[in-house]
């Protein structure tokens, strides 16, 4: 059960940070919990994050940095990566849209800065929703629930994130101006090949 929940926890921090600019709720919580501050381990020792206040950290150097990583330089979109016309596919046949609406998942347009449901802090995000559901599963006993729900997050990751994520987070490693989004690219992408292996495990055991 807190396996899970600390699944959960993480696919819902890393769609966060790679879904939208931070606003300063976010950062607050980064920097005041210590449990999340150490998935951010260049970041903790950044000159301007130790000494710089929040709104102008934001405004100066995180925000324009992810503009850059996410909406200038970088496509952060499943269907660039698989389509041969490295076209998004905005409308209903994005191949990510069956599977949210099976799982009564709707993607929030007007908060997320996406145009399509395959952006990875949206594709992320429904991984914390899988999970989420997972551990509803797991509080009421519900076996079938929880090998449905795991199956399907093994699923998702293997027919979808795992297909193309990667490219995009080394990518974003290489091009991050800013330890936060360095260290984010970092985590996700040992996050999601952990967690595949640790869902891998789970189906056999």
């Amino acid at each position: 059960m807190q396996n899970s929940k600390a699944r959960a926890n993480i696919y819902a921090l890393l769609s966060r940070v790679l879904l939208q600019e931070l606003d300063e709720g976010v950062l607050r919580m980064i920097r005041n919990d210590e449990n999340i501050l150490d998935f951010f381990p260049t970041l903790k020792t950044w000159e301007p994050f130790l000494e710089i206040e929040d709104k102008k950290l934001l405004e100066e150097y995180l925000n324009p940095d992810f503009v850059n990583l996410s909406i200038l330089h970088l496509i952060p979109y499943e269907t660039f990566y698989t389509r041969e016309d490295q076209k998004i596919e905005t409308g209903g046949a994005n191949p990510v849209t069956d599977m949210y609406s099976a799982f009564n998942f709707v993607v929030d347009y007007e908060a997320a800065r996406a145009v399509s449901a395959d952006h990875i802090g949206v594709e992320l995000e429904f991984m914390h929703h899988l999970v989420e559901a997972e551990v509803k599963a797991l509080e009421a006993n519900d076996k079938e629930s929880i090998k449905v729900l795991r199956e399907t997050q093994s699923e998702f990751l293997n027919k979808h994130l795992l297909r193309w994520a990667p490219m995009y987070l080394i990518n974003v490693k290489y091009e991050a101006r800013t330890p936060l989004y360095y260290d984010a690219s970092d985590l996700a992408l040992e996050f999601i090949l952990s967690d595949n292996e640790y869902l891998t495990k789970e189906q056999k055991a």
